[in-house]
């Protein structure tokens, strides 16, 4: 949870014209120093009477998706980027992300997660907006969704909000696989501590995005994570995508 006193400054907040329809203003919820920060648009109208993150429709289907992917509510920390219910459901407006931003900055910089992910279109633009990633028209958005992007000491996930699910059920199987990765970057890949990669990184050798990617990233898709599992052999300069620099690369 974020500190009594942001708590407590969300919820009596009077910067926007959200203040005069609310009920409850959420602060975020879940696990203060989380690897992983869900960001959502806002509350739905059950959360803005009951004053708690995703209870309504949307969180249903959210808890199933944490549930598939074996990650616990608190074990993230999710939050909103305008903290009170929009009227019918509509778009929020510049001057309501603008008046919550202040806030979101905050809990980013007490929870300091490795892994920020933006939930729906309006989340998704303002973390890339935050963090200087190009974001395309909004007609080819969902080209960023479900990749993984590398922004200094930071990643980035966007997905699709649970909510698409309530409207659309034939995203499903798309959606599940996205949200499947959330079990993945929760923790850095086991065999990080003796994986030569992690060696050739310290020594300079290598780029270390190569590490920032795999080995605290998307392990599941290394390469060399899944040859390991199987307990085939492979050698110590293959690359986590599978390719070969050679020997001489290393030496």
């Amino acid at each position: 949870m974020p500190s009594d006193e942001l708590c407590e400054s969300i919820r009596s907040c009077g910067r926007c014209r959200l203040a005069q329809t609310r009920i409850h203003a959420l602060c975020g919820e879940g696990d203060p120093s989380a690897r992983l920060m869900l960001v959502a648009q806002a509350p739905g109208q059950v959360e803005d009477r009951e004053g708690a993150m995703f209870l309504g429709p949307s969180g249903r289907v959210l808890d199933e998706l944490l549930d598939q992917a074996g990650v616990a509510r608190e074990a993230v920390y999710m939050t909103n980027l305008v903290k009170c219910f929009l009227p019918g459901y509509r778009k929020p407006k510049p001057d309501e992300i603008q008046a919550c931003r202040p806030y979101l900055d905050a809990e980013i910089e007490r929870v300091a997660p490795e892994v920020i992910v933006p939930l729906g279109f309006f989340a998704i633009r303002d973390i890339f907006e935050r963090h200087g990633l190009p974001m395309p028209e909004k007609s080819a958005f969902f080209t960023v969704l479900g990749q993984l992007h590398l922004v200094a000491e930071r990643k980035i996930y966007p997905l699709r909000h649970p909510a698409a699910l309530l409207h659309n059920r034939a995203l499903e199987p798309e959606m599940a696989a996205s949200y499947a990765k959330l079990g993945v970057l929760l923790s850095p890949c086991k065999w990080h501590p003796v994986c030569p990669i992690r060696y050739y990184c310290e020594a300079g050798k290598l780029d270390c995005a190569w590490v920032e990617r795999y080995c605290k990233g998307d392990w599941a898709s290394c390469v060399r994570y899944q040859l390991e599992e199987r307990g085939q052999p492979h050698p110590d300069w293959m690359l986590p995508d599978g390719s070969d620099r050679g020997s001489d690369t290393f030496t």
